[in-house]
């Protein structure tokens, strides 16, 4: 039947993203890889489906210029299409790995001093492994808006934040622009959606137009430079204007840091602020290192993805797959802020936008914080309830160490089916399932952690 509506509709009428070809890339049908790696997923089909859990088999596969450099400094590495990642690091070798369990798991006073050093001082992320797009030729601005819903137009050196939306007005991606030059944009994404954004992209593209895309994920190494005191490592390395006011938010420049010209953009998935630096892969291991002799003074320290992801949901930033799919919208997700409904300009998903802008809302994106039960682990996927009912399931949590409990994030609708108000969502006492464990659970309309953001613009 979904195959059948896809034919007819000319794009999936549901989320198909599990069963997705795109899932995988060409090097995925690697002979030596595949005999390698079946033998591990045939044998865990009915295996305790542990929270974390990693396959061991056929790795390393794709490895980061860091990768040596990392694994010496006490690297766990977890794997995401194919890249070995930095998921948390741990005191010496011998205790780089995951301890599984359904509660709280060896890692996480590991994890935790990342992510509060990211809050408090300067964390390094290794995110070479996002996925990365050139977009260019003189067509490419116009091409680009109508394929996404945020508008593009902007000066040459900005980022712009965006999804890229079906018919019905759901997210295929979200994703950032940053403006190379009049006719060049440098597309970043998910690391696992490298082969379905390029494939979505490509066949939007009109064939007759002068727009070309290319995949330049490989070229490039992805330092994060992030936390209060990004700004003051940064200027000990580069001659650069790091300032408020010579480099604002969502502003992207080349500068010089040792012997390296590398793009450095201001951004931030964890809600601090910091730099993302593009780095030609060459050049990457003396970037890591110019950065951790001059860091020794600031408290740098490296951090992992598990630092990352809990750091984003204390934000409450979020994550295609999780919070983000095909059935989801931006009014839903909270995110019509990067639609730009208010132009007369027509994108992919636009009608769908200006039909449910004056719809009541189903269902809406919260936070929920687990105050007081901070010995309890959240994984996703658990119930919500409402006074006692089920009103929607969690979709990303991790132990928020700034907040000192467990955090979620999910999506909430009435038991009833009615449209939903500010009095409802606020009205109830809210609880999270965990295993027939009710945890109390406060509900919140906007990130728990600086919902000004005035930290990430500081």
């Amino acid at each position: 039947m979904a195959l059948a509506e896809w034919i007819v509709a000319g794009e999936p009428t549901m989320d198909l993203w599990p069963v997705d070809i795109r899932r995988f890339a060409r090097f995925n049908g690697n002979d030596t890889w595949l005999h390698d790696r079946v033998k591990e997923t045939l044998g865990l089909h009915y295996a305790m489906p542990w929270p974390n859990r990693e396959l061991d088999s056929a790795r390393p596969f794709r490895r980061s210029p860091l990768y040596a450099l990392l694994r010496d400094e006490g690297a766990c590495f977890g794997s995401k299409m194919g890249w070995e990642r930095p998921n948390f690091f741990a005191p010496s070798l011998e205790e780089a790995r995951i301890d599984y369990a359904f509660g709280q798991q060896n890692w996480l006073p590991w994890s935790g001093e990342e992510h509060r050093a990211c809050r408090e001082g300067v964390a390094l992320f290794d995110m070479t492994s996002f996925s990365k797009f050139l977009i260019k030729g003189r067509d490419s601005e116009a091409v680009l808006q109508r394929i996404v819903a945020n508008d593009v137009a902007v000066p040459v050196g900005t980022a712009v934040y965006t999804g890229m939306l079906n018919e019905r007005g759901g997210y295929e991606s979200d994703f950032t622009l940053t403006r190379l030059a009049d006719d060049q944009y440098l597309l970043v994404t998910g690391s696992a959606q490298t082969t379905r954004d390029f494939d979505t992209l490509d066949k939007r593209i009109p064939h007759d137009s002068r727009c070309m895309l290319v995949d330049v994920t490989s070229q490039y190494a992805v330092l994060a430079v992030m936390g209060p005191r990004a700004r003051d490592l940064l200027m000990s390395v580069s001659k650069a204007d790091w300032s408020n006011e010579g480099f604002a938010f969502a502003q992207s420049r080349e500068v010089d840091i040792g012997y390296a010209t590398v793009r450095a953009t201001r951004i931030s998935y964890v809600g601090e602020l910091g730099w993302e630096l593009y780095v030609p892969v060459e050049f990457a291991v003396g970037v890591y290192e110019t950065l951790h002799a001059a860091g020794k003074r600031f408290g740098l320290k490296n951090a992992g993805y598990y630092a990352l992801e809990s750091l984003r949901i204390e934000k409450g930033y979020r994550a295609w797959g999780r919070e983000l799919s095909p059935d989801t919208h931006p009014f839903e997700a909270g995110l019509a802020f990067a639609c730009k409904l208010d132009k007369d300009m027509p994108f992919i998903g636009r009608d769908s936008l200006v039909r449910l802008r004056d719809e009541p809302l189903q269902r809406r994106l919260v936070v929920f914080t687990a105050d007081g039960a901070s010995d309890r682990m959240l994984w996703g996927g658990e119930a919500i309830l409402r006074d006692g009912k089920a009103v929607g399931f969690v979709s990303s949590a991790a132990f928020g160490h700034t907040l000192g409990c467990p955090v979620a994030m999910g999506y909430v609708k009435r038991d009833d089916g009615t449209p939903l108000d500010q009095a409802w969502l606020t009205g109830g006492r809210y609880q999270i399932d965990v295993a027939g464990d009710l945890l109390p659970a406060t509900l919140h309309l906007k990130a728990p952690y600086d919902p000004a953001s005035a930290r990430i613009k500081s």
